[in-house]
């Protein structure tokens, strides 16, 4: 008879259907996990390449395009035919796409914008009846033949230039101007102008249209801005006598008629790059291909195939390295926010592995009893964990990549991966570790009792020199040395050393004070807080975990809001200096009356202060090289405006108008250099002021930059108009107030600036916008996870300590005592965390302040307010305690609640015959 033998049943099926709960767990977690850890490297990327494309669609278009030119030889024959066929427009359309196809990646053209064809080297005078004539004589004019006229321009009145084609010395020829160009020079429909030909006739050129631009601040326009615009050019005598330069433009085929002009013809193409072609890691090879299309083999084969004499000319080698300077400042920043995050991530993963395995311990002592080896063991939980990981990692690095669709790939890949080894390894690694030899059962490991081994002594010991080292490199090369070259490691990851050596340090310290504690109450007559500060005491040693990654999630915290809140008030601050109030209205000489009065009527205007503002005034020095601005207003009202902007303030008496002896001033300090401390006279002979300097200030509303003296209105001789109105109120609106300002003046004089416009321009690259995004997303995903590991901690404790309240229950205690025992056994773990974390966090902000650079993140290009505005990290008091607070707040209503659903349930539910608990 064949015995029949059991099947048995798989391990990782058994689990997963014995423990859902635990695996959906997992999944979530991971998840979770894998989708931020790669959608980081893709935000950073794509921050990264959105501003190298802003950068390129923002500049001035003849430094952003490769402007190429075919200078002629020093002697040519105009009616050569090979000159002539050479500026044909089939020719120059065939170099053209010579010069497209050989630009190397990532240059690409836009063809759209781009433009070629044959003008003239300089301007030349041209004469024509009705042309608007300055001090300097007639206009002179370029003489341009651009392809792709009609594709450009729109038709307001006559034709386009017939496409015929012409001889260098045809006697006449067609073109167009644009109406900017017409209504300057004077130019109608039916206008021959004459324009000088060497050693023959002038060429007569008819004006057959007027058009306008189809897009005006397109490349094609903007490379040479005078064939949209005119300017004004100056003669060569004393004084420089103004007149206009226009631009004729001819049809393609009248290139010929060109060549025989006073001034050479040239051709030229003017190649408009597509910032849509670029992306965050094609900075290094652009400036490749700018170089070598500058003078590199790239010029090289482009003489050799448009032109031996073929030049060129761009402004994206300075575009290229500004934005490096500008990305190169502002990446070690956010990468250590990575370092921070990325740490809390990995302590919280560790964490719950070491749950799972402290929940499973009885049945892996078990299992090794039984003669289970530690491969095999190993191997079984680690089939079991990367069932629901491995495709929860997948799923959440897939949502990433659709979700932030550029960037590159493997850096996403990398973490993923990364998340599912530390998600799949932390189980099977912490279960070897407490199982790999025999324990005897009921001895104590906890933070009391629990003593570190050498091996955990000199790993301190080594993370302490780490953080030590990254701290002086903090503080002696800090975040923008050679940040071109690549982020410091080390730099970047003094935060999380820090917080790990204050995690180790607080771990070794925690025994102190609960000794302290313990003595006093201990002698007091009720047993619940000697219960639980010795309970507290009894806590796992492993809790080093959880301690570890609480105060990593706060030192993160703390340090992305100070860097925010830096940033921040930077901005404020420039912003304020800038305007000097709410809103300014200003001009260059006296505001219309009445003015101040209509602003005060204004919604949301809370007061107006009037200054009379007055450049170069003379101090009588002999210095006056370096000027002085005189500023005159009402000391009370200004002396507020001062108090409330934080701008130099000062007491309104300080500055008022004395009966008798010299006027008292408030000066900055170079004019209190050049004053002295006695009286002096200033100003002109016909409104003299003998004043004395009453107090210095470096700053004062209304004047951004140089140095100035203040004076009382009311001493001024003779009425003074105000030039300047300082707007108080933090709802000013700038539609109304500029109705209001151009209602009373009606010269257009005045300007208005709003402080929450300046503000916003100081945040004008996606690079700032989007590294600010990246790091608040940082700060709230640390806050997060020290939620959850503060969850788990909890978790990890609340069967003990359920049995142990319903052993206590039956000896009589009272489900309020169970109540509050539970909630005081976790203050002491929750207290520790907490304000260590705010300790630690505010050291952190200190130590690192001097060797963080801001600079860049707060505004992208300096300014004349913003290079007096220091940026630094700022110790931010909500990010810093609101934190702390919450994880003890946070601990105690879980413990309240675990001791809630406890006391509601019967003791012997808990209390089962063969539970080890």
């Amino acid at each position: 008879m064949v015995g029949v033998v059991r099947a048995v049943a798989p391990w990782v099926r058994t689990r997963l259907r014995t423990a859902p709960v635990p695996a959906v767990a997992l999944f979530v977690l991971v998840g979770i996990t894998a989708f931020l850890c790669a959608a980081f490297p893709r935000a950073v990327d794509a921050y990264e390449g959105e501003g190298l494309r802003h950068e390129l669609g923002v500049a001035v278009a003849d430094q952003s395009a490769l402007r190429f030119t075919a200078a002629p030889e020093p002697a040519y024959d105009p009616a050569d035919p090979a000159l002539r066929k050479a500026v044909s427009p089939r020719e120059m359309t065939e170099r053209q796409r010579r010069i497209v196809r050989t630009l190397p990646e990532p240059l690409r053209a836009d063809p759209r914008e781009s433009s070629y064809g044959v003008r003239t080297q300089r301007p030349m005078r041209g004469q024509a009846p009705g042309l608007t004539e300055l001090d300097g004589g007639t206009p002179a004019f370029t003489l341009a033949a651009p392809a792709g006229l009609a594709e450009h321009a729109a038709v307001r009145s006559g034709r386009l230039p017939k496409p015929r084609a012409a001889a260098p010395y045809d006697p006449a020829a067609e073109a167009v101007v644009t109406s900017a160009t017409a209504k300057a020079l004077g130019i109608r429909v039916g206008t021959v102008v004459r324009v000088p030909r060497g050693g023959g006739e002038p060429l007569a050129v008819a004006v057959t249209g007027i058009v306008e631009p189809v897009r005006p601040a397109g490349s094609y326009w903007s490379v040479q801005p005078v064939l949209r615009t005119p300017t004004l050019l100056y003669t060569d005598g004393m004084p420089p006598a103004p007149y206009w330069h226009g631009t004729l433009l001819l049809a393609p085929e009248a290139a010929p008629a060109l060549l025989a002009l006073e001034n050479e013809a040239e051709p030229y193409w003017d190649v408009a790059v597509d910032p849509g072609g670029f992306g965050a890691h094609d900075l290094d090879a652009a400036r490749r291909a700018v170089a070598a299309v500058e003078n590199g083999p790239v010029l090289s084969e482009l003489r050799e195939a448009v032109s031996p004499e073929l030049q060129v000319i761009s402004g994206l080698a300075e575009i290229f390295e500004e934005y490096a300077k500008l990305r190169g400042a502002i990446g070690p920043v956010v990468s250590v926010a990575a370092f921070g995050v990325g740490g809390v991530i990995g302590v919280v993963l560790l964490t719950a592995g070491g749950l799972a395995a402290s929940r499973r311990r009885s049945e892996l002592a078990l299992l090794r009893a039984r003669g289970g080896s530690m491969p095999g063991t190993a191997g079984r939980l680690l089939a079991e964990v990367a069932v629901p990981a491995v495709p929860a990692a997948v799923a959440g690095g897939t949502l990433a990549v659709l979700l932030v669709p550029e960037g590159r790939l493997w850096p996403a890949v990398l973490a993923t991966v990364l998340v599912t080894v530390v998600a799949c390894v932390a189980l099977p690694l912490r279960a070897v570790l407490a199982h790999r030899r025999p324990r005897p059962s009921g001895g104590r490991d906890d933070v009391v009792r629990a003593r570190p081994s050498r091996r955990r002594t000199v790993a301190e010991l080594t993370l302490l020199v780490l953080a030590v080292a990254a701290v002086v490199a903090v503080r002696r090369r800090g975040t923008a040395d050679g940040a071109e070259q690549g982020v410091d490691q080390l730099v970047s990851a003094a935060p999380v050393l820090l917080g790990v050596v204050a995690a180790l340090a607080l771990v070794r310290l925690y025994p102190l004070p609960l000794r302290l504690v313990a003595r006093p109450v201990a002698r007091r007559r009720g047993a619940i807080g000697f219960l639980a500060l010795t309970r507290a005491g009894r806590a796992p040693a492993t809790t080093v975990l959880p301690l570890l990654a609480l105060l990593l999630a706060l030192v993160t915290t703390a340090f992305g809001g100070s860097v925010l809140a830096g940033v921040e008030g930077a901005r404020d601050r420039a912003a304020v200096l800038s305007v000097g109030a709410d809103a300014r209205v200003e001009s260059a000489g006296a505001l219309p009356k009445g003015l101040a009065e209509t602003v005060r009527k204004l919604p949301g205007v809370t007061g107006v202060v009037e200054v009379y503002r007055e450049t170069d005034l003379s101090l009588r020095d002999g210095d006056d090289a370096h000027g002085v601005t005189l500023l005159a207003a009402e000391p009370a009202a200004y002396a507020r405006l001062a108090r409330s902007t934080g701008l130099g303030g000062f007491p309104a008496k300080s500055l008022r108008r004395p009966d008798a002896g010299p006027l008292p001033v408030i000066v900055s300090p170079g004019a209190a250099e050049r004053l002295g401390s006695g009286p002096r006279t200033i100003g002109p002979l016909s409104a003299a002021l003998t004043v004395r300097v009453a107090a210095v200030r470096e700053l004062t509303p209304g004047l951004s930059e140089g140095d100035f003296v203040l004076v009382d209105a009311a001493a001024l001789t003779g009425p003074k108009a105000a030039t300047t109105l300082l707007v108080s109120g933090g709802s000013v609106a700038g539609g109304p107030l500029r109705a209001a300002v151009r209602e009373a003046d009606r010269a257009q004089e005045a300007r208005v600036a709003l402080r929450s416009e300046e503000r916003a321009a100081f945040a004008e690259s996606p690079v700032q916008t989007g590294a600010e995004r990246v790091y608040a997303v940082a700060v709230a995903a640390a806050a997060g996870y020290a939620v959850l590991a503060l969850l788990l901690s909890l978790l990890q404790a609340a069967p003990e300590r359920i049995a142990l309240l319903a052993r206590l229950r039956t000896m009589g205690l009272t489900r309020r005592q169970g109540r509050r025992l539970l909630v005081l056994e976790n203050l002491p773990g929750s207290v520790l965390a907490g304000a260590g974390g705010v300790l630690v966090g505010w050291a952190v902000v200190l130590v690192l302040s001097p060797g963080v650079d801001l600079s860049r993140l707060a505004h992208a290009s300096g300014g004349t307010a913003l290079s007096r505005v220091p940026v630094e990290l700022t110790v931010d008091a909500w990010s810093l305690l609101l934190p702390g607070a919450g994880v003890v707040v946070l601990a105690a209503g879980v413990a309240a609640v675990q001791a809630w659903l406890t006391t509601r349930r019967s003791s012997t539910t808990e209390l089962r015959v063969g539970d080890s608990r």
